[in-house]
């Protein structure tokens, strides 16, 4: 069945989890659709896991258009949300609404996903006025972590807690169909999915979530020197392709590769008339 924002807003009203994990390509993205997964999230995150970069904020509406397109060819049944990247929509409501349209119209996005609470609302209501699908992002937000001073868990204190309780009732107002809570303490996670009507999709915020998303690359254990608290390896998938790439270059080098079932033959005796 195709997944939409409908059918994610019944998945809450059932009680029935949601996953959701993050894709940059074609071939990814058709494994993640296979696999029955609810959404696929086209992450600013391809900045650090994609293109190398320190952080998210280097990544332009080029980067994320085109990656966008590449994933949504594809998918099936499997909802394309694409992140709207940095400086994309804080600069006004009209840029907003311009570049919510370009991830729809060149990336085919079926819906955008930006970050902040109560600042950005009159974003999210402009472009879900638009018809085009939002979802929010609260509590760790990587477009803010100068701001933050660095990756931290949110909302740890009393004040901080309700702000983002706050927040979260704020960008449900506003239109969001959904919200992304990373790095929230499980207890807050927990009285925000009870407090509003729109599912919650946790990273780092514990299982009492309405869903859960993670950087497809963390998960299958890519990378071998990085591995937040929150992400469990359900894989060991970089170990497995470095022990491909040894093999594949061992093979070369000593002549077993490319064997005669890997090559085409023809009537070798044309080669005794060539000159």
């Amino acid at each position: 069945m195709k997944n939409t924002v409908v059918t994610f807003k019944q998945a809450k009203e059932k009680g029935e989890k949601l996953t959701m994990l993050t894709a940059y390509d074609y071939s990814t993205a058709k494994l993640i659709d296979e696999a029955g997964i609810n959404a696929i999230l086209v992450g600013d995150s391809l900045g650090m896991v994609v293109l190398g970069y320190e952080d998210t904020l280097s990544v332009t509406m080029e980067d994320m258009i085109h990656h966008s397109a590449a994933v949504s060819r594809g998918i099936k049944d499997t909802l394309l949300i694409t992140d709207m990247p940095f400086m994309s929509y804080q600069t006004s409501v009209d840029d907003a609404v311009v570049n919510a349209g370009r991830l729809v119209k060149e990336g085919h996005a079926q819906a955008v996903k930006l970050e902040g609470g109560r600042e950005v609302c009159p974003q999210i209501k402009a472009i879900v006025d638009a018809s085009i699908p939002v979802c929010a992002h609260l509590g760790l937000t990587p477009q803010s972590v100068n701001a933050f001073g660095g990756f931290k868990v949110q909302g740890k204190g009393e004040e901080a807690a309700q702000k983002l309780l706050d927040e979260a009732r704020a960008v449900e107002e506003a239109g969001a169909f959904a919200v992304v809570l990373e790095c929230v303490p499980k207890a807050l996670a927990k009285k925000i999915t009870e407090s509003i009507s729109i599912p919650t999709i946790g990273i780092g915020a514990g299982a009492d979530c309405d869903g859960q998303v993670l950087v497809y690359q963390d998960m299958l254990a890519m990378y071998a020197n990085m591995k937040p608290k929150f992400v469990k390896q359900f894989a060991q998938v970089g170990k497995e392709m470095n022990e491909a790439f040894k093999a594949y270059k061992k093979a070369v080098e000593e002549g077993s590769f490319p064997g005669e079932e890997h090559t085409f033959k023809m009537d070798e005796t044309i080669i005794d008339k060539l000159y």
